[in-house]
């Protein structure tokens, strides 16, 4: 690597060096090095300063499964991109896609390499000669890291991936604060310009946070033992542990009795997933929604839920986003959808309609109707307007079923009675219309009509979706999607 000096150096600040990062990702003694001999192919005299010019490339294996992955070397040239390792990088991308394996990026740099990138030469010879290089087709899962300082490739990566986590203390940036500095004339925090709570809230680039490299490169396989190696398989299962199920009769606990109390949607969703098995993803991002990762009798399944915790579930921009990737996710890699409503609707306001609203619904409904893996929506408690359809509702899934709890109608009961009878909150007569606006808002009359094709207990929830998830799954290629939202935009 970088010399005694520099790893010493890192030592001494408590960061792990690339190797020690890569022996923390992959099963031992399961990596293959390839382009070791790779060195700057500029300037000769750099030679011998740029060993293996920055990048461990080559194959690997996690959980016995092969991958091919890339781990930043920053004590050679600040693991700076060049037009070597660019050649050893495509190199292991175009492997995986090729030969159906996952690709994991490590990623800490500080973007392209000065002075080869400069000039007409510099930019022919560097930049722009892999037209696939950022092409994302979701035949096979994306993971990536942002450690430490990930500037150009390192946040380019994250951005294209399927998964990226991030430690925290960490900055993930187009540039480094220096040149930024420089760009516009004032000096940037590190924190404001990239920090991990940027991410957390306002970007939602990056899934997961955590505080060392080490768990940093677990939940990289964690977010791996859902996943297919590529598009053309199921997800793998494992048996589930002898205490995978729940007590189910715990959701009632949680549910509230009256339709306007708030509760944490998350619990439930703990519940009737096999114990232990939650990977929540983005989950300081629109949080009015939960997206996450799970098992259901050892099957992977991705959840979709709206949170009455924030907002009372109303679905933001932002939430609106978070639900759009993840589906994209799910379908591109055969990962069924189980998704959980109890929404009054879309955000509404000068805000949202400044942030493009109705186009960001649009976005939404358009990916719902694209999913093609079996999915099962289970109206909660409240199901209302738009909402309802592009959560699921109607025949956007293979099965919709409801608890006793739920109610649709296309707005909330209390608006509408003041839309219809001219009567608010508190005034006389107010009650009585209320009453009947409400008098239809039962999920009954939909199951009657075999719009809601059952009404389950929550406690028998877990049960019927195991059993009907085994049935949907028998569908065509056994599970195996058509695939439509492959080439959806990987960040937006």
């Amino acid at each position: 690597m970088g010399g005694t000096d520099k790893l010493a150096k890192r030592k001494s600040r408590g960061q792990l060096n690339a190797q020690e990062r890569l022996d923390c990702l992959v099963d031992p003694g399961s990596f293959i090095e390839i382009g070791l001999l790779g060195a700057s192919g500029v300037f000769k005299e750099d030679e011998k300063r740029t060993p293996r010019d920055g990048k461990l490339v080559g194959f690997a294996k996690i959980d016995g499964r092969d991958i091919a992955l890339v781990v930043n070397d920053f004590t050679v040239a600040g693991a700076s991109t060049s037009a070597t390792n660019s050649k050893k990088m495509a190199h292991a991308r175009r492997t995986a896609t090729e030969k159906g394996m996952p690709f994991v990026h490590v990623g800490e740099s500080t973007g392209a390499r000065l002075p080869d990138a400069m000039g007409s030469r510099g930019m022919g010879s560097l930049l722009g000669n892999d037209p696939t290089q950022f092409r994302r087709s979701r035949e096979t899962p994306w993971a990536a890291a942002a450690l430490d300082t990930a500037f150009g490739s390192s946040a380019w990566l994250c951005c294209c991936s399927d998964f990226a986590v991030m430690r925290k203390g960490s900055i993930m940036a187009v540039s480094s604060p220096r040149l930024v500095s420089m760009a516009i004339g004032e000096q940037v925090d590190l924190e404001e310009l990239g920090g991990w709570r940027i991410h957390a809230d306002f970007t939602g680039l990056i899934d997961r946070f955590t505080d060392t490299d080490v768990e940093a490169m677990q939940e990289i396989r964690t977010f791996l033992s859902y996943m297919p190696s590529h598009n053309m398989e199921l997800p793998p299962a494992r048996e589930p542990a002898p205490d995978a199920t729940q007590d189910q009769e715990a959701i009632l606990d949680i549910l509230p009795e009256k339709r306007t109390q708030v509760y944490d949607m998350r619990k439930i969703v703990e519940i009737v997933v096999d114990r232990g098995s939650m990977f929540e993803l983005k989950p300081r991002f629109g949080r009015a929604a939960v997206t996450a990762l799970a098992r259901l009798g050892g099957k992977p399944v991705g959840v979709i839920a709206n949170n009455p915790l924030v907002g009372a579930g109303a679905l933001s921009i932002d939430a609106v986003r978070k639900i759009i990737d993840f589906q994209v996710l799910c379908d591109s890699f055969n990962i069924p959808l189980l998704r959980l409503i109890d929404t009054p609707g879309f955000v509404v306001g000068k805000d949202a309609e400044r942030k493009g609203a109705p186009g960001w619904i649009m976005n939404m409904m358009n990916a719902t109707s694209f999913v093609t893996v079996p999915c099962i929506t289970v109206i909660v408690r409240k199901a209302y307007g738009r909402a309802y359809v592009a959560m699921g509702g109607g025949r956007h899934n293979d099965e919709m079923i409801a608890w006793p709890s739920a109610e649709v109608s296309f707005m909330d009961p209390t608006f509408a009675t003041t839309i219809v009878h001219g009567v608010k909150p508190g005034e006389p007569g107010f009650e009585a219309a209320l009453a009947q606006i409400r008098k239809n808002d039962e999920v009954w009359d939909m199951a009657t009509i075999f719009s809601v094709q059952n009404i389950i207990k929550p406690r028998e929830t877990r049960d019927y979706l195991i059993r009907m998830f085994d049935v949907y799954r028998s569908r065509r290629g056994a599970g195996v999607g058509k695939h439509l939202l492959q080439n959806w935009p990987t960040s937006y």
